[in-house]
């Protein structure tokens, strides 16, 4: 095993230890939350080893990033999530290798990535971006719609031709009510979830948690967990 494949084996079971342990504290199965491990910045080498470790599912959040390294990890059973602010301008590129957008904010973008989609011949998971700093009608500091956005949104994707309304994505605030204050923002975005659901049953995917902050999400009811850091190391970001 190589020094890196053996630092990465070691970081997945402290990770995987934690959310085992904030499955139990929570009272949920571990195999309800599903661990995407965030490889922006990082190599697609690295992506191969994550694979042969067991990783299923990765992320990206910048097109120009994603794109190569997608390409050169097209042979392995990986299914690519999108997270970042998406420009209808990387569209076309994105819906090339993405399973999952999670990052759907406006009615624009969704319009370009069902043209994408259908263009495609494929099916395309969305996640709708909730900003818990915006306004109810408002977008937040990293994007995201505000609250009262979702479910005008949530229909345009549900009706969409080649896309697939999923559920829900959130980014823990970094101003406004919820700032410092991640599980109430994650139990916040589980009870926008259940509301989202009364209309589309299947769109019960809830994003949310990252490397510091997992263990709330868990225990808010998060189905998917978003780690970078935890697992593959603190590294100088891509200018």
């Amino acid at each position: 095993m190589t020094d890196r494949k053996a630092q990465l084996a070691g970081n997945l079971a402290k990770v995987e230890e934690r959310i085992a342990a904030a499955c139990v504290a929570a009272g949920r199965k571990r195999e309800e939350v599903t661990l995407i491990v965030v490889t922006k910045t990082y190599p697609a080498d690295d992506v191969r080893i994550l694979s042969e470790l067991g990783v299923r599912h990765v992320a990206e959040n910048r097109d120009q990033d994603a794109a190569p390294k997608a390409a050169a990890c097209a042979d392995l059973p990986l299914s690519w999530h999108f997270v970042g602010q998406l420009q209808t301008n990387k569209v076309r590129s994105v819906v090339g290798y993405a399973d999952v957008v999670q990052s759907v904010d406006r009615a624009r973008l969704v319009t370009a990535l069902s043209k994408e989609a259908v263009r495609r011949e494929r099916e395309l998971g969305c996640l709708i971006q909730v900003a818990l700093d915006a306004e109810e009608t408002g977008r937040g500091e990293r994007g995201g719609v505000g609250t009262g956005g979702i479910e005008e949104l949530a229909g345009l994707v549900a009706e969409a031709p080649g896309l697939r309304l999923d559920g829900l994505m959130t980014v823990a605030p970094l101003s406004g009510p919820y700032a410092g204050r991640e599980l109430a923002a994650f139990e916040r975005l589980m009870d926008l979830s259940t509301d989202l659901r009364s209309a589309h049953p299947a769109a019960n995917m809830v994003s949310a948690g990252m490397s510091a902050d997992l263990e709330q999400a868990v225990a808010a009811g998060a189905t998917h967990v978003r780690v970078g850091t935890a697992v593959l190391g603190v590294r100088p970001r891509l200018g």
